[in-house]
């Protein structure tokens, strides 16, 4: 069974640090990319940042340079450092897997995922 697993939520002051951690099992991890995406509560899903299968990666304009997406392919897993937290990074992060492999363009939105994770909560005070 595919499936993904994310772990390294939790509650942090304004300006302090957290890694997520998302484990694959199921399927080749090191063809597809991986995604991380957040919901807030009375808000939609939104794209955090991605990685390709091939090491590139983008992010939401918000997040760049604080946050940093890396993978480890023999490890199947891929992490999210988040630093300098502020309270509008509170929300349900989840991880996602791309839907095509080796995909020519870095997906950026929910459709081009079809594989998720069951979310971890941050929770940021200020």
């Amino acid at each position: 069974q595919v499936q993904l697993v994310e772990s390294g939520g939790g509650l942090v002051q304004a300006g302090g640090s957290l890694r997520l951690s998302c484990a694959a099992s199921g399927r080749s991890f090191r063809n597809y990319d991986m995604g991380w995406f957040r919901q807030a509560p009375g808000k939609e899903r939104e794209f955090v940042a991605a990685i390709s299968w091939s090491g590139g990666s983008t992010y939401y304009a918000s997040v760049k340079g604080r946050f940093t997406i890396s993978r480890d392919n023999a490890k199947k897993s891929v992490y999210l450092q988040m630093n300098s937290l502020k309270p509008d990074d509170t929300a349900v992060y989840y991880c996602a897997a791309g839907a095509v492999p080796y995909s020519p363009v870095m997906p950026t939105s929910t459709p081009l995922y079809d594989l998720w994770g069951q979310g971890t909560q941050v929770t940021v005070s200020s």
